[in-house]
C-alpha cells in the first residue's frame, strides 16, 4: 500500500505528517475544486508542500489525481509519467 511505502521510505513521523496534509488539502478540494492553478487544458496543479506538487483533473464531479511528484525533479519527466492523456 502507499501508506506503508512512504512509511517505509520517510520514516513514521514525516510519513504520518505528510499523510495529514493529504488528507487536509483533499477536503480543501473537496469544497474548492477549482482552486489549483491551471497548467495545461483540464489540468490544475497545487503545492502540496514545499517538494510536493499535486497534479488533478475534475471529471463528471470527480477529482482525479494524476500525480504527485519531486519539484526538485525535471518537470517534464514527472509530467510525461503522470498519465495526462488517460481519459476515464
Amino acid at each position: 500500500m502507499i501508506v506503508e511505502y512512504i512509511i517505509q521510505k520517510w520514516g513514521e513521523k514525516t510519513a504520518r505528517e505528510f499523510i495529514d496534509k493529504v488528507d487536509e488539502i483533499f477536503n480543501l478540494l473537496k469544497s474548492y475544486p477549482l482552486m489549483g492553478q491551471v497548467e495545461s487544458n483540464d489540468i490544475r496543479g497545487f503545492q502540496l508542500s514545499r517538494h510536493t506538487r499535486i497534479l488533478y483533473r475534475i471529471r463528471n464531479n470527480k477529482i482525479i489525481i494524476l500525480s504527485f511528484f519531486d519539484v526538485r525533479q525535471d518537470p517534464k519527466k514527472n509530467w510525461n509519467r503522470s498519465d495526462h492523456n488517460h481519459t476515464p
